[in-house]
């Protein structure tokens, strides 16, 4: 297994406090194995092997738990009445109300449990009604640069991150040895499973091609600022013509899969939210070559879907930045940390590296700025805006 300290760490902190541990993330970014992590920390920690009741609900000898009332007797008539008990619930969307059955668990003092989920509406409705204020939700992603060198090791850095972009961050991508035909049959299978089952079943979208359509534009315009209206209007203009309102629906949809992220607007100077023209990235990369092939001239776009991941992973909320009549790519902020990122391929060219800084230079307050690019060049400052190489930052 690939160890995922980060994740492994927050739940060991989060472990005995009487929150509900709630893992998200998209399928096959690694929950269970984090779940099979946290176990193995248990045991190794005094937890006895029947102090841990977990299910898998992707398990067939579970399928007959598929019902609130029936998965609370199931686990209650398991509980050690004297000692702390752990329950591992994963992919617990599968069960009808299972809001019902987590908040009767959570309510028993010697309980602490945890589940996961391939989709935001784990936290919406009446699960978030119910408890409000008494869970913690931990995002999971798949691999970060870091995760995935540490794994396949750390020589020739440049080249690793060339794989990492081209062959998926998925974790059991890695053991696939950058198998080109392996690796796609096992994105392709990712990619139908999420887009067949978590997206179109649960919303019950009949044109499958057509979301395919949105799908794709959707991968091949990460980095780029989007309104559903412009959306609706190419594809349309395009021969696939589509309501703004079906556009928003699926939008929705994928983002709920955690098969795309966005990232809203902020405006620096006015510090405030603006309501249009979001930008969008995708959960992991190699998805997108999977779909679209390998695209040249858009690198730039593909280093900036990884840094918009690099930090959601680091815990900060990530918007895109309106200064004046110019864009700072990421306003990354994190309870009273504000800092901003501008993010380039290279920089070499003067005229570039002006343009690049201008936008970070337009910002009045003494809050970091960083510009990250893949020039392996020594750090550079230029008046407090710090220049880093890409990889070196991914690596920290």
């Amino acid at each position: 297994m690939i160890k995922r300290d980060s994740y492994l760490k927050k739940l060991i902190g989060f472990k005995d406090h009487p929150l509900i541990k709630v893992i998200t993330g998209i399928r096959r970014c690694g929950k269970s194995t984090l779940l099979e992590l946290f176990r193995e920390y248990l045991l190794e920690n005094g937890v006895k092997n029947d102090q841990i009741i977990s299910i898998n609900f992707e398990d067939m000898n579970f399928s007959d738990l598929d019902n609130a009332q029936k998965l609370y007797d199931f686990v209650d008539s398991r509980l050690k009445k004297n000692a702390k008990n752990y329950v591992f619930l994963d992919e617990i969307q599968k069960v009808a109300d299972f809001q019902k059955a987590v908040d009767s668990l959570y309510i028993k003092k010697n309980v602490d449990v945890y589940i996961t989920g391939s989709n935001a509406h784990l936290l919406s409705g009446e699960l978030a009604t119910l408890l409000s204020g008494r869970y913690v939700e931990i995002e999971m992603l798949p691999l970060s640069f870091k995760e995935y060198i540490e794994f396949t090791g750390k020589n020739d850095l440049s080249r690793k991150f060339a794989d990492y972009v081209r062959y998926s961050s998925f974790p059991f991508a890695v053991y696939l040895n950058n198998d080109a035909g392996k690796v796609r049959d096992y994105l392709s299978g990712i990619y139908n499973t999420v887009i067949l089952r978590d997206v179109a079943a649960k919303k019950k979208i009949a044109d499958i091609l057509m979301l395919e359509s949105v799908v794709r534009f959707m991968f091949d315009n990460i980095g780029s600022l989007l309104s559903t209206k412009k959306i609706a209007d190419t594809m349309t203009f395009d021969g696939r013509k589509i309501s703004t309102h079906t556009v928003e629906s699926y939008i929705s949809a994928l983002m709920d899969s955690f098969i795309i992220y966005r990232a809203k607007r902020y405006d620096v100077k006015g510090k405030q939210y603006l309501k249009t023209n979001d930008k969008y990235y995708i959960c992991d990369i190699g998805l997108r070559s999977f779909l679209l092939g390998n695209k040249g001239g858009d690198a730039g776009y593909v280093l900036e879907n990884v840094i918009y991941l690099e930090l959601l992973r680091r815990g900060y909320d990530v918007y895109v930045g309106k200064v004046g009549d110019k864009e700072v790519d990421f306003v990354a902020i994190k309870q009273d940390t504000v800092e901003y990122y501008q993010v380039a391929l290279t920089v070499r060219d003067e005229n570039k590296l002006k343009t690049e800084l201008a936008s970070l230079q337009a910002i009045s307050d003494h809050n970091p700025k960083y510009l990250l690019t893949l020039d392996d060049d020594p750090p550079a400052n230029h008046n407090g805006i710090r220049q880093i190489n890409a990889i070196d930052f991914l690596m920290e």
